[in-house]
Parts: structure tokens; sequence; C-alpha cells
């Protein structure tokens, strides 16, 4: 059985994996990634169109200076994206922040297991803890380039909004990243802290270790042939 230390310092870091495991399923979730503001005007109208969008569902608001003013609509992302390079980025996101979720999935199975059991020096033990918390911080790191490069360099939000008004013409675009894209860096952050509990683990294990050998080391040697 684990001692009571080892068991306080894995269920800390099961936490601290579930934590991230919750957050990137919010992010996954929600759709406040980013707000994307275009400029606009056709035949009859002008004025702003703002897209808010996440991973899979969005809106569409306008505000008009002169016109008439169309209602909101809701929009599936994948769903008005031809078969172009912004989609085929936007799943290649989304594939990565998957494989993110089921690396934090394992680091809260790893985690938990390691507090009620002992098998350190196995691929179960911290190695497997350090691993999974390293893939997941990769993997949404990715992700949160990918979608940052999609929107940016890739004009995502140009893309939808043409499918969204094929007729009007954009004349100029800002981006704005919400707070579940923000939430991608609090998922990092708790892959770091888990991993550094695991390391104070570590270290406190090894210590322990050296002082239970130094009494042997430094005994007389009479004592020790006695």
């Amino acid at each position: 059985m684990p001692t009571t230390k080892k068991t306080l310092m894995f269920l800390s870091s099961f936490f601290t994996s579930l934590g991230a495991f919750v957050v990137i399923c919010s992010v996954l979730g929600t759709q406040a990634w980013v707000t994307s503001t275009i400029a606009f005007r056709d035949s009859v109208s002008k004025g702003t169109v703002f897209l808010t969008y996440g991973l899979f569902r969005g809106k569409s608001t306008q505000e008009l200076s002169h016109g008439l003013q169309e209602a909101d609509k809701y929009f599936a992302v994948l769903g008005i994206l031809n078969n172009s390079s912004p989609k085929t980025l936007h799943l290649v996101a989304v594939l990565f922040l998957a494989l993110s979720l089921l690396a934090a999935l394992l680091s809260s199975g790893f985690t938990f297991y390691n507090s009620v059991s002992n098998p350190y020096q196995t691929c179960l033990g911290p190695v497997g803890v350090h691993t999974w918390n390293g893939l997941c911080a990769l993997f949404i790191f990715v992700a949160m380039m990918l979608f940052v490069g999609n929107t940016q360099s890739n004009r995502l939000s140009e893309a939808l909004f043409q499918t969204l008004y094929p007729a009007v013409t954009s004349e100029g675009m800002s981006h704005s990243y919400g707070h579940s894209f923000w939430l991608i860096l609090l998922v990092i952050l708790l892959n770091i802290v888990t991993v550094v509990i695991i390391i104070f683990y570590q270290r406190a294990r090894y210590q322990r270790k050296q002082e239970q050998r130094k009494p042997m080391e430094y005994a007389p040697r009479d004592g020790m042939l006695f």
C-alpha cells in the first residue's frame, strides 16, 4: 500500500488532471473562441457583422448604419464550410483537442491508480503521468496555434462570412479571442502543476532513500562485522 504522503500527493495531481479534463470539455463545448468584426456593404445597406463562434457552432449578428437589418443567424461551423483549407485545418485542430482530452483522461486514471497502488517501476507510475501530461500540453498547444493560424492567415472568418452573406462585400476585418480560447492556457498550467507535484514526490522519495542508506555507509566497521 502507498504511504499517506504518496496518496495525498497523487490525489492532488489527480484533481489537477481532472481539472484539465473538465476545462478541455468546456473548451470543446462553448462557442466563445473568437469574435470577428467585419465591416461590409451591399447595394442597399452598410454596417458591421459580428461573427462569434467556437469549434462547432456560432452566431452572426448585424449592426447597420443604414439599410434593412437581418435577424441573427446561428450556424454549424463545419456544416457551412466547403471542402477547403480552412475546413481541413479546423478539423485538424478539433482532432488535436480530442487527443488532448484523451491524454488528460489517462493522466487522471494514472494519478488515481498511483494514489491507491505502487506501480512505481512501470509505465503506470510517474513516467506514465509525465508522458500523458506532456502529450496533453503539446496537443492542446498545437490545437491553439492551428486555430489562430486558421483564423488569422487562412481567413476562416471570411470563409464563414461569405457563406452566410454571399451577396455582401467585406471591407475590413478584426478578431478578438474569447474566454473559451484563453482557457487553453489554464489547461497547460494544470498539466505543469500535475508534473511539478509528481517531481516533488520523486525528489522526496529519493532523499528518503538516501537517508536510509547513510547509517550503513557511516557505521563503524567493527559494528558492521559484528
